[in-house]
């Protein structure tokens, strides 16, 4: 991994880490908060990458229609969702209200 990239990994986990409670951010809002427009593929690598351990909120990290990534069902998507409705976001037909949650 080469300086670059290492700077553009925490600049994504630095605006991961700052999304509030109750709060949903896409994938590429995440990208271009971090001044990196055009990553959202990288910010769901650097999910995919985060040690089990980590106090970056991950679960906060949603796709751009309000839906959770995993597969529905799955043990991941599960935990997900619980973690997301223990912090008051509402699902409706599985979909996140994004102009209610989404970070602004």
């Amino acid at each position: 991994m080469t300086e670059n990239e290492v700077s553009k990994e925490d600049k994504i986990y630095t605006v991961m880490a700052n999304i509030p409670l109750g709060c949903v951010a896409s994938y590429g809002q995440v990208a271009a908060m971090a001044g990196l427009p055009s990553n959202a593929r990288l910010v769901g690598r650097l999910l995919k990458l985060m040690p089990k351990d980590s106090s970056i909120p991950w679960h906060r990290v949603i796709n751009s229609q309000g839906k959770i990534s995993f597969a529905p069902g799955s043990l991941q998507y599960i935990n997900q969702f619980q973690l997301l409705q223990s912090e008051g976001v509402v699902f409706k037909n599985g979909k996140v209200n994004m102009r209610i949650y989404r970070w602004e």
